[in-house]
Parts: C-alpha cells; structure tokens; sequence
C-alpha cells in the first residue's frame, strides 16, 4: 500500500498561511461568533493592561498620601477588572466551543462523502491507517487550533502591540530597553517555524503509519495467532512507535529551543529596565508608580510573548493537518458521467434500453432486454501500473447475449477479475467501450448504472451490522421480508435463520464471526436480492463443499434465466452454470465456446479443467 506524501522540499515552498486560509469555507458559516469571539478576547487582554494603570494611580497616589480609602477604591478596581476579565475569557470560550464542533464535524463528514465517491485506485494506493489518521487526529488538530491559536495569535499579537505602547508612553528609554530582544526573538521564530513545519508532518504521517499496523493487526488477528506472529507483529508496532517517538522528541526539543529563547530574552530585558528604572527613581527622574506601572506591563506581557513559541507549533500542526486533509480532498473523484454522457444524464428518458433507477417497478418491468453486455475493443491498464508494463486486458470483445450467463476462465493473472471490475465502473477502461443493452455505460450515471448491475466478490466484505442489513444493501429501499428469504433461498444461506437472533444476529466486524462459505453465501444473496437485470460474479462458490455448492448452483440457475450474467469460474461445475464460455489468456479472448466445444477444440482450455478437476478430487 502506498501512500502519497509531499517531499520536504516541496513543503518548504508553501505557505503555512495559504494552507490554512483553505479552512475558510467551513470557517465562513460561523465567522461571526469567531469574530466576536476574538473581539471579545482582544477586550479582555487590554482590561489586563488596565490593571498597572491603576497600579500606577494607586502608588503614586493613595498610597504615597497614606489614604485608606484610595487604597480600597483601588483595590476594588483591580478585583472588578480581574472579574471582568474572567467572565470575558468564558464568554469567548462559550463563543466558540459549539461552532468549531460544527465545523470538525462538517470536514468529518465531507472527507467521509469524498472517500466514497475516489475510485477504487485510489483506495488500492492509499493505506487505510492514513486515511483513518486523517479524519480523527488531524481533524482534532483543526478544532484545536480554531479554538486557540487562530484565536490568541491576533488576540496576543494586539495585546503586545498596546502594551509596548502603554509602556513607550510610561518611559521610552526603558520602552526601547524592553524591545531590544525583539530583532533576535523574531529571527528565531522565523527558523523555528521551517523546520518545525517539517517535522510536524513527518510525525503525522508516522501517526498514520502506526493507525495502519495497529488496524491490520486486529483484522488480521486470526492469521497472526495462526503463524505465531505476534512478536514479530510486536517488534514492527514497537519499531515504528520508536521513531514516532524520536520524531516526538524532535519536535520537543525544537520547542524547548524557542521557548528558551523567548523566555530568556526578554527576561532579561525586564531585568535590565528594572535596574535602570530604578536608578531613574532613585535620581528623582521616575515615579514609583511609573515604575511600577511600567514592570506590571512588562510582566503582563510575558504569557502572550511567552506563548509564541507553542501557538506556533501548534499552528504548524494545523496546517500540515489542513495539508493532509486537502491531500485527499483534492483527488478527483468519479464523475457522474463522462464527457460522452454529460449531456444524456439530464435527459428525461435513460438511454436506449436501459431503466431508470428512479421509476417505479412497474414501469421498468415493461422494458425488455434486446442486447445484452457487450465489450467493444476494451483495453486497459492500471493508472499505477509502470509504463513499460504490459495492459491488464488488450482489445477485447466480447458479447454476452440478453438473458445469457458467461463464464470467464482463464490462468491466474489473465484478467478475469479486472474485466468483471469494467462492468460497474469499479475501474474505468483505458479505451474502447462497454454497453448494456446498446447503451455506454459511461453515457449513464453510476447510481443508475449499480442499480442495474449486481456484483459478488471471491472475497466477501461484510459490515459490522445484521445479516438482514447486509443482505438487504443489495436491494431497493422498500425491500423487506419477502426478498430477504428469497435471496436467502437461493444462495442457500438458510443457517442465518438458526444464528443467536435470527437474520437480526450481528456479524460483527468484516463478518469473521461466521465462516468463509457462510459469508460468500451471504454475499451472493446480497447480490441476488435486488433481482438485477446483469449480474456479475466473481468466483461466488469457491469457498462452498461439494454438496452446498450443488444446493446454491441449482437454486441460481433459476436466477440466472431471468438475468445476463458474466461469472468468473474455476470448477467445471460453476462453469456449467453458464451457457458460453470466454476463455482469457494474457489478458486477450483466446476463445469463445460451450464448455464441451472448448474442451473438445482448445488444448488450454482442456488443460486448465483438467486441473481444477484433479484439484477438486
């Protein structure tokens, strides 16, 4: 599984700001509570600067003319500024704690759409672990930094700016001196943010490698404890958790590095204007209240200049995050119909033959079948395929006639399974064409083209829902009991019926509660359920006996006289099932014929179910 990554040289030339102004249209719907939010910060950080003024009225007022009751107003004031302060800073966090909720939630939900609608490609390409790290961790690192940072970078920046300003207005000599590790401070952010960028998205993209082990690790558990694995499968997990951590420790130690240097300098900063402004009061050049009016700025400053350092890591995180999350987002997705059939998906009647998803039963019975599936020079090749690597399937033709079932036989390897995935789009053919009933299936949307074609896969996927939910899924939104036992009859999945509650029994996760011919059982009734006009099965019985095999194949033949039907087949018995047989070798048609014909005239043929026959013995 491979996934995509920028380098971190491309990383270098972009602009954490850019990035993260993409966030906007989720953030626009709820702007005004966060500019109110800031707002409301912004004043409750300056009624903070507030407090040395009266601190400075105070000292050089009530307390030098030794007046009680100045001393009292005081103190009054500054305990209402302090409670002022407070209820602000609730206000804000009250502000925005239910629309950035929203707003995670709206991505989350939007990344969940977009991942159904990528091809199949994609998701070949893409480690599940990535995408999972995706839509929780990074989503997560969104919300926060909507929450805060967004927020205090302005709120923090404003407040610096008013307090070297109230402080320049109180003396400017020890103004400049407070400033003087401004040049240095500035410098070092701007390294930081460089090279914190990069290893914050090392460090995420190491979180999904490891959400990705741990993930194959439970559903592959069975296969671990079967081949006594776990300590190697331990020392894998424990070797990437290694590196996340000294990833981890990077980060740490870049951090401690900048903090260090803006904790430290303007430290001594506020250490140097304390000397010097207490040489000016001693001189009679300085009040005391200015003075301390003046400290009280300085050290009211220290959390918003001491908070540069992690609003921009977490910043940082925030727009690798945001990067991640746009990394699959902008992937194109499939298109409801290609530039050929743009203009037919808004016409009022289906193509030629084909039924509208969206008319009633009634009407789409009257429809009848005049051409069945029909494969036009069909070539393809996988988007990730090397170039010089041959096509997966070379011109193929091929014509399965209305209410005909096919089977597909070949070598492993030849494309059988490719050439079934064309058929509902699960890939797109790299030239020619495909029609069902004399239309081109890329002239039809894929809803309305999934519901005309049913599928069933050698490796069935159940989901962590009831064997009813799972069988259903394959039919119409008003199926219900009725379909659900005819479907049930034919693939022979009756033993859902004597499961802990019946057909209302979870499968649990990927349906590993129940074996391999219990589950393809259960996939062929999900295929079968929805009464499909083309049916395309992927080697549907292979993990069937002899005797259910013979059960189900006796049951779907009556299926298949209603239907047009293309079945991978390795057992002669499943072969027989079918009318004609297509024979594929390296990905072209090497014949077409009966199966008595192909064994009569074709020596591959022959040889193969001659070996599937030895195999079944």
């Amino acid at each position: 599984m491979v996934t995509t990554r920028a380098t971190d040289e491309d990383r270098t030339d972009r602009s954490a700001v850019r990035t993260l102004l993409r966030l906007w249209p989720y953030v626009r719907p709820v702007r005004l509570r966060l500019f109110t939010a800031a707002f409301v910060a912004i004043l409750a950080s300056c009624l903070a600067l507030v407090i040395p003024l009266v601190l400075k009225w105070m000292v050089d007022g009530p307390v030098a003319d030794r007046d009680p009751a100045g001393v009292w107003l005081g103190a009054l004031c500054l305990l209402l500024l302090g409670f002022a302060e407070a209820l602000l800073f609730g206000l804000r966090r009250w502000l925005v704690a239910r629309p950035l909720a929203g707003v995670e939630a709206a991505m989350r939900a939007d990344l969940y759409r977009h991942l159904q609608r990528l091809p199949v490609a994609f998701h070949d390409r893409w480690a599940s672990g990535q995408l999972l790290s995706r839509g929780t961790t990074d989503l997560m690192l969104l919300r926060m930094f909507l929450a805060f940072p967004l927020t205090f970078l302005l709120v923090n920046g404003v407040t610096i700016l008013v307090g070297v300003i109230i402080m320049l207005l109180q003396d400017w000599t020890l103004g400049l001196v407070i400033l003087i590790p401004a040049v240095p401070v500035m410098v070092t952010c701007v390294i930081f943010e460089r090279r914190y960028a990069a290893v914050a998205r090392r460090a995420q993209d190491q979180v999904g490698d490891l959400t990705t082990v741990v993930e194959e690790s439970v559903l592959g558990i069975r296969i671990i404890k079967g081949f006594g694995r776990h300590r190697s499968q331990a020392r894998a997990f424990k070797e990437l958790s290694r590196t996340l951590r000294g990833t981890e420790l990077r980060k740490a130690r870049l951090l401690a590095t900048i903090w260090g240097v803006i904790v430290t300098l303007p430290e001594l900063a506020i250490g140097a204007a304390l000397v010097l402004g207490t040489v000016q009061v001693a001189d009679g050049e300085l009040s005391a209240g200015t003075l301390v009016a003046f400290l009280s700025t300085a050290l009211a400053l220290r959390w918003p200049v001491d908070s540069i350092g992690f609003l921009l890591a977490m910043s940082q995180e925030a727009a690798t995050a945001t990067e991640r999350y746009f990394e699959v987002m902008d992937e194109t997705p499939e298109t409801e119909a290609s530039q050929r059939g743009a203009g037919l998906d808004r016409c009022a009647a289906p193509p030629r033959g084909v039924t509208s998803p969206h008319k009633p039963a009634a009407e789409n019975d009257g429809i009848r079948f005049n051409d069945g599936i029909r494969f036009h020079e069909v070539s393809f090749r996988y988007p990730d395929a090397p170039a010089d690597s041959p096509s997966a399937l070379v011109r193929i033709d091929l014509h399965v006639r209305p209410g005909e079932s096919m089977a597909l036989v070949g070598a492993t390897g030849s494309g059988k399974t490719t050439l079934t995935a064309l058929v509902p789009r699960l890939h797109e053919v790299t030239s020619g064409r495909i029609t069902l009933d004399g239309a081109d299936i890329t002239a039809m949307s894929r809803e309305q083209l999934r519901s005309l074609v049913a599928v069933a896969f050698e490796e069935p996927t159940l989901f962590s829902a009831s064997v009813a939910d799972n069988v259903l899924m394959g039919a119409s939104d008003g199926a219900g009991e009725p379909e659900l036992e005819r479907a049930l009859g034919v693939a022979q999945a009756d033993f859902a019926h004597a499961l802990p509650h019946g057909t209302g029994t979870q499968v649990g996760e990927q349906g590993l509660s129940l074996s391999g011919g219990q589950r393809q059982r259960l996939a062929l009734a999900r295929a079968v359920v929805g009464r499909p006009r083309f049916l395309v099965l992927d080697d549907p019985l292979s993990a069937l006996d002899v005797h259910t095999e013979a059960a189900v194949e006796a049951a779907l033949r009556e299926v298949l006289a209603d239907t047009t039907a293309l079945i991978v087949a390795h057992r002669p018995s499943t072969v027989l099932l079918a009318d004609r047989v297509a024979l594929l070798s390296g990905g072209r048609i090497a014949a077409v014929g009966t199966h008595h014909e192909l064994l009569r005239t074709n020596a591959e043929y022959a040889h193969l179910m001659a070996g599937t026959e030895e195999a079944d013995r």
